[in-house]
């Protein structure tokens, strides 16, 4: 899947042939040499947020197994800003 690599300028110059190009592979955009976007199809986008909600959901049912702090723990936990030590995965 080929891929384009294109100026801020360029887009704004060309844009309805670089939205063409999108639904075929991700364009990636840079302004004065740093990487600032992405544009990608609706399709590959709805892809990435069906993932990101498996993810969630998976996260869910994770914490559901380990079981809950409880309505003090919540609170103790809650008011001193803490987490708990082996979340440090968010």
């Amino acid at each position: 899947m080929p891929t384009h690599l294109v100026t801020a300028t360029q887009l704004k110059n060309h844009l309805g042939e670089y939205l063409e190009a999108a639904i075929a592979a991700p364009v990636f955009v840079q302004k004065s040499g740093r990487d600032v976007a992405v544009l990608v199809s609706h399709a590959h986008y709805a892809y990435l947020q069906a993932l990101e909600d498996e993810l969630w959901a998976l996260r869910a049912r994770l914490a559901e197994q380990s079981g809950y702090l409880g309505a003090e723990e919540t609170t103790r936990v809650l008011k001193a800003g803490l987490l708990p030590e082996d979340d440090a995965t968010c």
